[in-house]
């Protein structure tokens, strides 16, 4: 009789990772299921790495534009195609670690109730005190609601019968791939997604920059944008409130503030004061739920400034489909050294 962790393939994506990729190909590689690596290709060790430890290795073509969707499609399909009875595929991001203990409480998750297509958990980030810009991703992380969620993000278990039914990711979504496929799951199979309140991964951001923390937020406004154009219409209104937020806050109402401050007699400025109050206001609701002061300070902040390079990602998306040029990924991290916490650049 084969084992419960027969019915489960594991997804993992990757490029550069370095020790990361460690870590994650040890938390799943272990000889009881099948695990496919993805990757987007790294000029460091990843791919022997990963056949070391008993993973599959599929290579992209390299003259084709890299994406996470179009990694994690080509990921599913060669683990289904080589092992069909599979009922759940996890996605793991190269640079998370899969916690122990989740892989089983996600296939029971999905066991228990057939309506449930994908499960997640939380994310927690590796070094969360290593640098200001790694606490906003540890609160980033850790919000949200539980129970019954509209979108999921990297690290996910998914039915394979759902996954084959919406034909998985769709490849020309560069960032926000995980939402986009989010909103066609509960649209086309009717079913719903689910977090349960546990640690799932633990996360590597390595951001060390403003540049990283910028690029960062730009290709969430890229997102916000390209899915919207997607789901935005109604009743879905996908992203609908974040997208006029970013426009809103990002460019119309500073370049009103400025434009109109002579013939206010620069009353219009007082528009920028709602930066300082919206990073003060998110910071003690933050700390109301349990986050450190360190935590709670650095997202305010990072959520009062962040309209300001998403909405270069808005205005990167529109301007691309303007000159109907295909988008391209953003990238904010580097490569990985392997030299631990203190090193890493």
């Amino acid at each position: 009789m084969a084992s419960r962790d027969s019915t489960i393939g594991v997804v993992l994506i990757g490029r550069n990772e370095g020790e990361r990729l460690v870590r994650s190909l040890e938390s799943v590689c272990d000889g009881e299921r099948p695990v496919v690596y993805v990757d987007s290709g790294s000029t460091d060790a990843s791919c022997e790495e990963a056949r070391a430890r008993g993973a599959a290795v599929v290579e992209l073509d390299t003259s084709i534009p890299f994406s996470a969707a179009r990694a994690r499609n080509e990921g599913w399909r060669a683990l289904l195609e080589a092992q069909p009875a599979l009922d759940y595929v996890q996605f793991v991001d190269g640079d998370c670690e899969v916690c122990a203990g989740w892989l089983d409480a996600a296939r029971d998750a999905l066991d228990a109730d057939p309506e449930v297509v994908a499960v997640c958990g939380w994310r927690r980030e590796r070094y969360p005190e290593e640098t200001v810009f790694n606490r906003v991703c540890d609160v980033e992380w850790r919000s949200g609601p539980v129970g019954s969620i509209e979108w999921f993000g990297g690290d996910v278990m998914i039915r394979a019968a759902a996954l084959v039914e919406v034909r998985g990711y769709d490849p020309k979504v560069i960032a926000g791939e995980d939402p986009e496929l989010s909103v066609r799951l509960r649209l086309t199979t009717g079913g719903t997604l689910l977090r349960l309140d546990r640690d799932m991964t633990l996360h590597d951001a390595a951001m060390r920059s403003v540049s990283q923390w910028w690029q960062r937020a730009k290709r969430a406004g890229h997102a916000y944008a390209q899915v919207h154009s997607m789901h935005g219409a109604p009743p879905t209104r996908f992203w609908a409130r974040d997208l006029r937020r970013t426009v809103l806050w990002g460019f119309v109402a500073p370049a009103s503030a400025v434009a109109l401050s002579l013939p206010t007699a620069g009353l219009s400025l007082g528009l920028l004061g709602r930066y300082p109050v919206t990073a003060a206001r998110t910071a003690l609701r933050t700390r109301e739920q349990g986050f450190p002061w360190g935590h709670a300070l650095a997202w305010g902040v990072s959520c009062a400034m962040a309209p300001f390079p998403e909405f270069l990602g808005v205005a990167k998306y529109r301007l691309d489909r303007l000159r109907a040029k295909a988008p391209e990924i953003i990238e904010y991290k580097g490569a990985d050294p392997g030299q631990g916490p203190g090193a890493r650049v």
